[in-house]
This record gives C-alpha cells, sequence and structure tokens, in this order.
C-alpha cells in the first residue's frame, strides 16, 4: 500500500494543530484538527485559495452565528435558519469550499450557550492554527517531473507504435494490431494533463510550462493520427504513392522524440507532393477516390509536421539553408 503525499501531511498536521491548540489553551481544541484536515489540498494555488476561501466562510460564520443565535436563541431551528441564510451568501461570495470549515465554528459557538468575546476570539485563534498548518505543510509539493517524463516516454512509445504499424497496413502486412495504443494514448494524455495542472497550481509565479505545451502539442497531433486512420484504411496495396507513405510512416515512426526534426520530413514530403502531382489524372472513380485519400491523408501528415515544427525550435537546418550555407 502506497502513502501519498497528502495523506502523509494530513495524519501529520491533524495531530500538530491539536496540540497547538491544546497548547494555547483553547476550549475546542479539536477543531483545530479539523481545519487544518479540510485545508490540506492537492496544490499550493488550490490550498492558498481555499484557505482564503475558508477564512471568509468563518469569518462570515462567527457574525452569522452571533446574529441568528443571540436573537433567537440557541436552538436546532436556529441552525436550520443560520444554514439557510449562509450558503446561498457563501455562494454569492464565491466561498462555497468554506462551508464545512464554518459549520465547526458555527456548531463551537452553538454548543457554548452564550457568545462571548473571549469565545469569538478562541473560535479566530483556532482558524489561524487550523488554516496555518495547512497553509504551511503545502507550501511544500514534490515534484511531478519524473512522473511527467515517464508519461511523455509512454507517449512517444504509442505515437511510433501507431506511425509503424499504419506503414504496415497500407502495405498489408498488419493483420493483428488492435489498436490497443489509440486507447492507451488516450489515457495517458488525459493523465498527463492533470499532472500539468497541478504542476502549474505549484509553481505560482511562473507563466510558461513546459510540459503543459508539449502534451499540448502531442494532443493535437494525436486527434490528427486518429483523422489519419480512415484513410490509410481506404488506401489501395499497389498504389505506387501509397507504398511511399507508407515507407514516410515507418521513417515517421523512428524520429519520435521531444526534438524536433519535422523540418527534414516537411522536405520529404514536399517531393511527395511533388510526385502525386505529377501522376495521370484518374481515369475510374476507383482511382479518383484514392487519389482524393491520398490527398487528404498528405494534408494530415503535413498538420501533423507543422504542429511539431511550431512547438519548439528545429534541431535541424533546413535544406534551402544548408544548400546556400555550402555555397557561400
Amino acid at each position: 500500500m502506497k502513502i501519498g503525499y497528502r495523506t502523509l501531511k494530513t495524519s501529520v498536521g491533524t495531530p500538530v494543530s491539536i496540540l497547538l491548540a491544546q497548547w494555547v489553551g483553547l476550549s475546542n481544541f479539536i477543531s483545530a484538527g479539523i481545519l487544518t484536515i479540510l485545508c490540506i489540498q492537492p496544490s499550493r494555488k488550490s490550498s492558498f485559495l481555499s484557505a482564503w476561501q475558508r477564512f471568509i466562510a468563518c469569518t462570515a460564520s462567527v457574525v452569522f452565528s452571533c446574529v441568528i443565535f443571540e436573537l433567537i436563541g440557541y436552538y436546532a431551528f436556529s441552525i436550520f435558519l443560520l444554514l439557510l441564510l449562509f450558503i446561498p451568501a457563501m455562494v454569492a461570495l464565491k466561498a462555497t469550499p468554506g462551508i464545512a470549515s464554518s459549520s465547526v465554528v458555527m456548531l463551537n459557538l452553538y454548543g457554548s450557550g452564550n457568545i462571548t468575546l473571549h469565545l469569538i476570539g478562541e473560535q479566530f485563534v483556532l482558524i489561524t492554527i487550523g488554516l496555518g498548518v495547512g497553509l504551511l505543510l503545502n507550501v511544500y509539493m514534490p515534484s511531478l517531473d519524473n512522473k511527467l517524463k515517464k508519461l511523455q516516454s509512454q507517449l512517444e512509445r504509442n505515437f511510433s507504435r501507431i506511425l509503424y504499424e499504419y506503414s504496415l497496413y497500407i502495405r498489408d502486412e498488419n493483420d493483428k494490431w488492435q489498436g490497443k495504443e489509440i486507447a492507451a494514448t488516450e489515457d495517458i494524455l488525459t493523465e498527463a494533463k492533470n499532472l500539468v495542472i497541478r504542476d502549474k497550481d505549484n509553481h505560482l509565479l511562473r507563466n510558461e510550462h513546459t510540459y503543459y505545451d508539449y502534451f499540448n502539442m502531442r494532443e493535437r497531433q494525436f486527434e490528427l493520427l486518429k483523422h489519419m486512420l480512415p484513410l490509410v484504411t481506404h488506401l489501395p496495396k499497389t498504389d505506387r504513392i501509397a507504398l511511399e507513405i507508407a515507407a514516410f510512416f515507418e521513417r515517421l515512426s523512428k524520429a519520435v522524440h521531444p526534438g524536433n526534426t519535422a523540418i527534414t520530413f516537411l522536405e520529404q514530403l514536399k517531393e511527395l507532393r511533388r510526385e502525386f502531382h505529377a501522376e495521370d489524372l484518374p481515369e475510374t472513380r476507383e482511382a479518383f477516390e484514392t487519389r482524393a485519400h491520398l490527398f487528404q491523408l498528405l494534408h494530415e501528415i503535413e498538420e501533423y509536421l507543422i504542429i511539431k515544427n511550431k512547438f519548439k525550435k528545429s534541431d535541424v537546418t533546413p535544406w534551402k539553408k544548408r544548400k546556400s550555407e555550402k555555397g557561400s
């Protein structure tokens, strides 16, 4: 059984809050532990936001409790009326996550049977200890880089396999592939996006996030890979251009990595396009449909490469630039 950081923080923070509240001499010291449990969040950003919302809600609950309990009395009906007014007010203040925390303070005041300034002061000390300990623990967040790198590697292996299987399918050499990498890739992208959001929220002062841009780029490419599948299945196994596209897919499958060599493949794609346009015009409906599928597939491949080329600076020199450098 694996114990997560959030569980560990909760386990440490709760008794620390209770001990601090006892040491200070608060009567409702257990409430400090409850507030800490509610304050532990999966990221720094959500932790600060949660603490602020809970502070607003707890402060408001003191005000509402003083008014309702002192005017109507300490009855169950008073709690009903209090919550009936309090919850919509928190929704309006956008502090709904703090409703549970504020209920702790509210019930402390109700249980006293007599609200005094000393009791109100105790509640604010409880709030400070409970939320403060939770915030301090959430300052430390484990790095997610290793998990993101692992997902990146898995994603690239799947991309490589999908492209290679496309090449085999066109050559009519693929009769066992079930496409499980496509479903697995969707799961990887979902998990990666969730982790990236958490990692972004842990770096409050950093605007750019490499992994966010990377997985966003791969998600756009993956959509194109899925668009390519029905086009690949409609290609004839004897068409010369189709077979060249199969060879292109195979080369591309060996070049799936974090770097950017897309410019090389874009140059190769231009050559393929020239060969495609040099072909004789189709004479039959079947040949015309094949030509249309080929044209659409070349367009999808080009979009796939352009997305990668825009993602980061190229790792290779474009052919035209290499040619001019050799001549100079």
